[in-house]
């Protein structure tokens, strides 16, 4: 017999170096036999590859979840038109757009978008306008110049007729400015707050929209004198050396036929700051309330001068600490210089007479609260028509509120009211029922600016 003898390897049982499933075989060694630190770089850019992948994958997976979200559409204009000058702002009435230049009014066609009228007799620059449909061919149009001045047009059958302007003075030192100007859903009122030199005012006027739709059927032609782009040279000799007053005057004569002017129902100015109690007894004080109302103004009080007095330096040595650190604050106004106010419905809130009438879709009366004013004012439209508007006129009901009243709104329906404090305290009213729906407390140290319905 042979001896034994260990046989020579064949190459069939030789070791591969990429066979990975050899049980003796490290499944690091590969990277076992880098020196450092090129193992360390390895494995930072291995970690680095993972993690961009990961990213990309993310990315991937929302851009797949956005293709299936609704897409809001892409308008794109479909039509341009040319204006002289520059446009200011613009106001969609009916089939007409409303456009305010630097030099005036311009009306053009919806459908077409084609000039179809134009005012600039004044070359006046109208910075903002508002505009409803009358029906009939007829809109009414509210105006603000540079100077602050209302203009109140009626457009009829393609041509402007101006009406009247609203704050205009024949002593220039008396003059007021417009801050704010709302027309009511309608038309059948229009609200102005205006701004003097020492003091601000809300002014309410009631537009005779009936009357000038009769007036304009009585009166076909009453536009004629200021047709559309009826430009001539003499106008533009007369503007270059005359006043605004005078101009106004000049585009009076062009009617042939005046419209019915507006009627001023109310005018509200701020309220007074409360001051001490010249009342010697509460008799005396309820002598006052000559309405039978429960809440008011604050006005009808008990409180005398050296009790405000007292309370303030109790407050001032108290919060010492306090007022230093933060620095003495500036007095707030005593006269508010800016309103916020709003057309109401008629509703349970605003009662009126039996003799009066209510129609339900034209407001019954207007919410007003100035500014750092706790209360919210209402007043009644419907009241009989006076010789003179009364100059301290109250409020026909009032709503105290804990806080000062930053902001409101109304609601389209106008049944919601939402008012906003300082305090970032929001109420919803419900003016139908007259109770609130909803309190919602914001963060602390946020003041709200504004509130909107949706």
């Amino acid at each position: 017999k042979h001896p034994l003898e260990i046989p020579p390897p064949s190459e069939k049982d030789w070791l591969k170096e990429d066979e990975e499933d050899f049980f003796l075989q490290d499944p690091d060694r590969k990277r076992d036999v880098l020196p450092q630190p090129f193992r360390m770089i390895n494995k930072l850019v291995m970690l680095v590859f993972e993690n961009a992948m990961e990213i990309i994958e993310r990315k991937e997976m929302l851009q797949e979840a956005q293709k299936l979200k609704v897409q809001p559409a892409k308008c794109i204009p479909t039509a341009e038109f040319q204006v002289t000058g520059r446009a200011n702002c613009l106001v969609v009435s009916g089939k007409y757009v409303f456009v305010g230049l630097s030099v005036g009014l311009a009306a053009f066609k919806v459908s077409d978008c084609k000039e179809v009228c134009a005012w600039d007799a004044v070359k006046t620059e109208i910075c903002a306008i508002h505009a409803s449909d009358l029906g009939n061919e007829c809109h009414v149009l509210l105006a603000v110049d540079e100077m602050g001045l209302v203009w109140l047009f009626c457009f009829h059958k393609e041509s402007f007729l101006l009406i009247k302007i609203l704050n205009e003075v024949e002593d220039i030192s008396k003059r007021s400015t417009c801050v704010e100007l709302v027309l009511s859903p309608g038309a059948d009122y229009a609200g102005v707050l205006l701004q003097g030199n020492t003091e601000a005012w809300l002014e309410i006027y009631r537009l005779p929209k009936d009357s000038w739709l009769k007036e304009m059927e009585k009166n076909p032609g009453a536009a004629a004198g200021l047709a559309c782009r009826e430009r001539r040279s003499s106008w533009t000799s007369v503007v270059q050396n005359s006043s605004i007053s005078h101009c106004a005057i000049f585009s009076y004569t062009l009617l042939p036929t005046e419209l019915s002017l507006p009627v001023l129902l109310l005018k509200v100015k701020p309220p007074k700051p409360i001051t001490g109690s010249s009342f010697k007894s509460p008799l005396d004080a309820l002598k006052k309330v000559d309405d039978g109302s429960m809440l008011g103004l604050g006005y009808n009080h008990l409180i005398k001068d050296s009790q405000w007095e007292q309370q303030e330096a109790i407050f001032r040595s108290t919060y010492r600490e306090y007022l230093e650190a933060e620095g003495e604050r500036e007095s707030k106004e005593d006269n508010p210089r800016h309103a916020t106010f709003h057309f109401l419905l008629p509703s349970r809130i605003l009662q009126v007479g039996p003799e009066m009438k209510v129609q339900p879709d034209v407001p019954a009366g207007i919410s007003v609260h100035w500014d750092g004013s706790h209360n919210l004012c209402l007043y009644l439209l419907n009241h009989p028509l006076k010789e003179k508007v009364d100059s301290d006129l109250k409020p026909d009901v009032v709503w105290p509120c804990a806080a000062p009243i930053a902001c409101s709104a109304v609601s389209s329906c106008s049944r919601y009211l939402a008012l906003a404090c300082e305090d970032a305290t929001i109420t919803i009213w419900d003016k139908h029922l007259g109770y609130p729906l909803s309190v919602t407390a914001i963060l602390e140290e946020r003041l709200i600016r504004s509130i909107h319905f949706l």
